[in-house]
C-alpha cells in the first residue's frame, strides 16, 4: 500500500500565496489516484493526513481539540479542519444555490460583471441580410463584495479536552449564519438591482390589500422571455400563497407532510427565506438572473489557529451578488390600504 501519506512534511506555508487552497495544495503532494484501489482511495489528500495523527473529528469516539496539537506538523491541519466545518454548514443552510445562475471566483478587489442592452430577440433576416447585434459591456458599477464572518472568543486552554463532535456542530452553526447573512445580500440585490444602470427590476403591485389568485397569475404573465420558475417568500407570505383556494389541494398538503416540501404555485419552486419582506414575492428564472461573485469562500487565521490563540481567531467568507437579466426578475409587493 501506499504510504507516502505517512511521510510527508507539512507546514503552514501551505496556506500562504496564490489562488489554490490548502487542501489543493496537499492534493499535489498527495494525490489520490495514487491511491485508487486501496482503502485509502475513499479519503482526499487532508482526510489521510487526519488518519496519519489518529485525528477522529466526528463519532461518540471522536478526538479532543488537543489532539491537533501533539505535534507542530498535526496543527497545520487544525485551520482545514475548522474552513470544513463552517462549509459543511453553509452548505446545510444553502438556498443559494436554488437562485444562482453563475458563481464567478475572484482574486481581485474590483469586480464588474457584465450588463448587455435589450436587443435579443433573433429576428429573422432575409439571406444577405446582416443580423441584429446584442451589446454586451462591463457594467458602470463595481460588485460590492460583503466579509461576513464571526470571531472566535474562546481561548485554547478552555476547549483543548472539548471533543471535536460538538466543537464541529459550534463551526457549521457559525457557517449557517453566513450562509443567511449572504441570503440577505442577494435578496436585496434581487430586490433593488446592485447599484448599475439598469439593474433594478419590475416592481408590481397586487390589486387589492390583499393577495389573490389572480395576482400570482398577473405576476406570472409579466415573464415572457424567461420562466416564473422560483418564488422567493417568506413564511407569512408563503402561508397566504399555500391557503388560496387555487391551492387548497388535499394532495399538495399530503406532499408537504411527507416531504416537508412546498407546493409550486404555478410550476414554480417556492423558497421560505426570513430576508424576504412581508408582503412580497420574488419571483425569477433562477437560470438568468443573478450572479454570485466569490472573493474568499471560507478563511481563517491559520497563523493563529495553529498557533492556539483561538480567542482573536476569525472565520469569514468574502461574497457578493450582481444582477446578470434585470428583466429575469419581478418583484409584487401588497398594495397598502
Amino acid at each position: 500500500m501506499n504510504q507516502n501519506y505517512k511521510e510527508m512534511n507539512i507546514h503552514k506555508s501551505l496556506y500562504r500565496g496564490g489562488s489554490e487552497s490548502f487542501a489543493e495544495r496537499l492534493e499535489k503532494l498527495d494525490p489520490t489516484e495514487n491511491y485508487r484501489g486501496t482503502e485509502l482511495g475513499s479519503l482526499d489528500a487532508f482526510q489521510r493526513q487526519l488518519k496519519r495523527f489518529d485525528i477522529q473529528v466526528g463519532g461518540s469516539h471522536s478526538s479532543t481539540i488537543e489532539k491537533f496539537f501533539q505535534n507542530g506538523q498535526s496543527a497545520v491541519l487544525f485551520p482545514e479542519y475548522l474552513m470544513r466545518a463552517v462549509r459543511q454548514g453553509m452548505e446545510e443552510n444553502d438556498p443559494l444555490s436554488s437562485i444562482v445562475a453563475a458563481r464567478t471566483h475572484i482574486s481581485a478587489v474590483d469586480y464588474r460583471g457584465m450588463t448587455s442592452d435589450d436587443s435579443l430577440e433573433a429576428d429573422v433576416r432575409s439571406e444577405g441580410v446582416e443580423l441584429p447585434a446584442t451589446t454586451l459591456s462591463l457594467k458602470d458599477k463595481a460588485t460590492t463584495l460583503n466579509k461576513r464572518g464571526r470571531l472566535l472568543r474562546a481561548s485554547y486552554e478552555a476547549l483543548k479536552y472539548q471533543r471535536l463532535d460538538l466543537f464541529t456542530v459550534a463551526m457549521r452553526r457559525i457557517g449557517s449564519e453566513i450562509a443567511r447573512c449572504q441570503m440577505r445580500d442577494a435578496v436585496s440585490v434581487l430586490v433593488h438591482g446592485d447599484g448599475s444602470t439598469g439593474s433594478a427590476p419590475k416592481k408590481l403591485t397586487t390589486a387589492g390589500t390583499t393577495l389573490a389568485y389572480s395576482d400570482l397569475i398577473t405576476l406570472w404573465s409579466n415573464f415572457t422571455a424567461y420562466q416564473m420558475n422560483t418564488l422567493l417568500v417568506n413564511p407569512k407570505t408563503a402561508a397566504a400563497i399555500l391557503g388560496l383556494p387555487a391551492f387548497a389541494d388535499p394532495t399538495t398538503g399530503l406532499h408537504f407532510q411527507n416531504t416537508g416540501k412546498l407546493g409550486s404555485p404555478l410550476g414554480a419552486e417556492m423558497i421560505v427565506c426570513d430576508e424576504v419582506a412581508d408582503g412580497t414575492i420574488i419571483a425569477l428564472d433562477r437560470r438568468y438572473a443573478l450572479e454570485m461573485v466569490v472573493g474568499d469562500p471560507v478563511t481563517v487565521d491559520f497563523d493563529r489557529l495553529i498557533d492556539c490563540q483561538l480567542e482573536r481567531a476569525a472565520v469569514s467568507s468574502t461574497a457578493g451578488f450582481s444582477m446578470i437579466f434585470p428583466d429575469a426578475v419581478k418583484v409584487m409587493t401588497l398594495k397598502t390600504a
